[in-house]
């Protein structure tokens, strides 16, 4: 490493070890912290943040990154500290548009945001979130703003997430998925053999739950010497560096996918997090690389391993063994098909694989009517509602179970969610080169083997760290482009065959 780019990351560290802080201090919020500590919560977030900002967009930011810069010219670009460099120039161009002042005001607003739509979640009252998700929207155009953009406001946001992709390139995306996935719905609505899963709404003890999901996570590789697991209203995972990796799931004693897949999900995301080189630890290289990536690895585990019929063979007579009176008169076959079943649900995280994306394309368009002015705050609830029907064929029976189901908007986070359609086209890809490289990996899942998948995706996109974007990573490991029909072809094939259409 040169003496330059060794000077550069230095002077960061602490930059680093701020933003680490701020991000226990999330996670707090979100799994420990008592409802009344929101307004201090809130000040503490916006002091980390500034100071954060601060030291990042400093003069000496600026110098030592420009002789850095000097000093990388000419290596190769997947080397290191050209890829550091890189990196960090796009992320200090990026945070140089936007004044300290707006990032302290940005994290005070979504700490209070997040308890007030907590408590309008809980009691069902979405008058106490919009004046909330008003500020939030307030701040998050003036960052826009200031961030700049060339076709649409949404593009600067979309950028926080997806370096290097446009609405634009999204919404043809989207198209794409929208055209072969209506016409399949319709065919497993009107022809698709129908699938009995009622054994699911019986009652699992949920302290079993927790228990089935702490063994699959241990057989996926996720080391619990290096993180944990919680409890969160909304799932999630963070990390404090890669040797601090920390998921959460949501517990329901009459809806056990619902740990078990987030759990799964949630695994996903850590595993990538804990592949992350120790020599990236503490620079802009470490963790993953974008959320449409971040994304990928979850939908892997959670869909095209988690939802397999192989996954199953292993695990359902482990789970029969965890809860014997519910699955006493419950086949393989049946459970396979049930947590697989099709049907057009309201909530996001628990939707079906050919469905979810619906929910997707649902929240890209009402964000960018929320940052166009087109939509209001007050007007969100009936703009959900008559989505949903749009897309579904279903009205929310009230708003918790509507417009207040995702933690996303009160945490400031608009932008984000296209990001997990994003990662379903991309684990699709990774899965069907994995598939190719691997011959006789699924038949291994049914012996409880895990690990080849787990070493594939080290090799393949863990290794890399956030040295590139996920245009630039497929480029690179598959030489494809990112695309909507591999994930089509996996999605038809696998309930065609489930529906017997």
């Amino acid at each position: 490493m040169g003496e330059q780019v060794e000077q550069l990351k230095k002077h960061l560290q602490r930059y680093y070890d701020l933003n680490a802080a701020a991000a226990l201090l999330g996670w707090d919020q979100q799994v420990n912290m008592p409802p009344g500590g929101a307004a201090a919560r809130g000040e503490q977030s916006a002091t980390l943040s500034a100071l954060s900002h601060e030291l990042f967009t400093a003069e000496e930011t600026a110098r030592r990154l420009e002789a850095a810069e000097a000093e990388v010219a000419g290596m190769e670009f997947d080397a290191d500290d050209a890829s550091l460099v890189r990196v960090l120039r796009r992320h200090y161009d990026r945070a140089t548009k936007i004044p300290t002042e707006l990032v302290a005001e940005r994290a005070k607003v979504t700490a209070l945001a997040f308890e007030a739509w907590r408590q309008a979640r809980a009691e069902n009252n979405v008058a106490l979130f919009e004046p909330h998700l008003e500020r939030v929207i307030e701040v998050t155009r003036r960052i826009a703003d200031a961030l700049g953009y060339e076709e649409h406001p949404y593009d600067a946001l979309l950028q926080n997430f997806e370096p290097g992709m446009r609405t634009s390139q999204v919404s043809r995306l989207f198209n794409d998925l929208k055209a072969g996935l209506t016409p399949l719905l319709q065919a497993i609505t009107e022809r698709g053999k129908p699938i009995d899963d009622s054994f699911l709404g019986r009652h699992y003890d949920v302290g079993r739950q927790w228990d089935f999901t702490l063994v699959i996570l241990r057989d996926m590789g996720y080391d619990f010497n290096r993180g944990r697991q919680d409890q969160a209203p909304h799932p999630f995972t963070t990390n404090f560096g890669r040797n601090d990796v920390r998921l959460t799931t949501r517990l329901i004693s009459d809806r056990p996918q619902s740990a078990l897949f987030s759990s799964v999900h949630e695994g996903g995301h850590a595993l990538y997090e804990q592949g992350s080189p120790e020599r990236f630890e503490r620079t802009a290289l470490s963790g993953g690389a974008t959320m449409a990536l971040h994304e990928s690895q979850s939908r892997l585990w959670e869909n095209m391993i988690g939802r397999s019929k192989p996954f199953w063979q292993h695990y359902f007579p482990i789970l029969r063994a965890f809860f014997p009176e519910q699955l006493a008169d419950v086949r393989l076959d049946d459970f396979y098909r049930a947590v697989n079943v099709v049907r057009p649900d309201f909530i996001r995280t628990e939707a079906d694989e050919v469905t979810y994306n619906l929910h997707i394309f649902i929240r890209f368009e009402l964000e960018q009517a929320l940052l166009s002015g087109a939509l209001t705050a007050r007007e969100v609830p009936e703009a959900w509602n008559a989505r949903y029907q749009d897309y579904l064929g279903i009205t929310p029976r009230d708003d918790a179970e509507g417009c207040l189901q995702d933690v996303h908007w009160s945490s400031g986070l608009i932008g984000y969610f296209p990001t997990y359609a994003l990662g379903n086209l991309i684990a699709a890809q990774l899965y069907r080169r994995m598939k190719a490289d691997l011959p006789g990996m699924e038949e291994g899942f049914a012996r409880g083997e895990f690990l080849p998948p787990l070493q594939w995706l080290r090799e393949h996109v863990h290794r890399h760290g956030s040295k590139f974007t996920a245009p630039e990573l497929l480029a690179r490991e598959l030489g494809e482009e990112i695309s909507a029909e591999p994930l089509l072809e996996y999605i038809r094939a696998r309930y065609s065959e489930i529906y017997e259409l």
